[in-house]
């Protein structure tokens, strides 16, 4: 049963540091605190420790809690990251083909319809809907969080009201990029602009930063999601895959 990493790595970059120590300080350590000399150690090596000096629970690929987007959803608490039901992270995945759309074009409603009209699909209650915009190919470069399309307040209301839960892009945000937003929101001088597809007022859950949805197929695949449990968190890195029958 083919499993497909759709996860980016987690590596010292300009929002995370990592402090690497190796197997000779690791030796130096259990002999400072249990006083075992390192010719007692298997070729004289300890262990091999990492620590976060600096890392964000949205640097990565991540899932976005509600309590993200707002401390009230529909005048409730909003949910933390700890406390989403583990059930909406192992199901049937389902990937919607949006490469035709541009940085800052949306996806609405009747974007979903026709994509799922042309791959003959229909939606079930926790289904995790995915959008592929292509823009993966841009991690790690400077750009990227400018780069992908933008999936409306609308059609984020759609898919929760079809009983999806889970829904995640291959880019680096599920709302438009934010200097568009920001842009539009400014020059209108209205709310329900910037931010619109979090701020909707629904629990649900987004993963963003996806990559290598190209080999998935439309569906027919189940994808595992699940969030590190992280107390009162507004999201968490995920170990995101597709699990592909054979």
């Amino acid at each position: 049963m083919p499993i497909i990493d759709l996860s980016t790595t987690i590596e010292p970059n300009a929002e995370t540091d990592i402090s690497y120590s190796d197997h000779t300080k690791g030796a130096e350590q259990i002999n400072a605190w249990l006083r075992v000399p390192s010719n007692l150690l298997k070729d004289g090596e300890g262990w091999a420790v990492e620590e976060f000096t600096r890392f964000s629970t949205h640097s990565c690929t991540h899932l976005d809690a509600p309590w993200h987007y707002n401390s009230k959803i529909k005048g409730e608490r909003a949910l933390t990251i700890d406390e989403l039901p583990l059930e909406w992270f192992f199901n049937d995945g389902v990937v919607l083909d949006m490469m035709h759309k541009k940085d800052g074009d949306a996806v609405t409603v009747d974007d979903i319809e026709k994509e799922l009209q042309r791959i003959k699909y229909e939606l079930k209650p926790l289904d995790i809907v995915l959008i592929k915009n292509g823009k993966d190919k841009f991690y790690g470069h400077a750009d990227y969080m400018k780069k992908g399309c933008g999936v409306t307040g609308q059609a984020t209301c759609w898919l929760y009201e079809k009983g999806i839960r889970v829904m995640g892009i291959d880019a680096w945000g599920w709302d438009s990029p934010l200097n568009l937003q920001a842009e539009v929101a400014n020059k209108k001088q209205e709310t329900g602009i910037f931010w619109q597809a979090h701020q909707c007022d629904i629990q649900y859950s987004q993963i963003e930063r996806l990559v290598n949805l190209d080999p998935l197929p439309a569906y027919g695949f189940k994808i595992a999601c699940f969030p590190l449990k992280i107390k009162g968190g507004s999201g968490a890195p995920a170990r995101v895959v597709a699990i592909i029958p054979d």
